[in-house]
């Protein structure tokens, strides 16, 4: 058994925390970039998507 400290981490593009790997990204941890999806959400309307706060005046 792994112990959790074992587990590689990251760095959330957003919040600049450190995460660590889990299972349900197990396929696909080479494109996980946020902690979670509120990061995520929070990311992309910061980056000037349409419906964003950056894009409005």
């Amino acid at each position: 058994m792994r112990r959790k400290a074992d587990l590689p981490q990251k760095i959330c593009l957003h919040c600049a925390r450190p995460f660590t790997w889990r299972r349900k990204w197990a396929r696909d941890w080479d494109q996980v970039r946020y902690c979670s999806a509120r990061c995520r959400g929070a990311g992309q309307t910061q980056r000037g998507h349409p419906g964003g706060k950056a894009a409005q005046p």
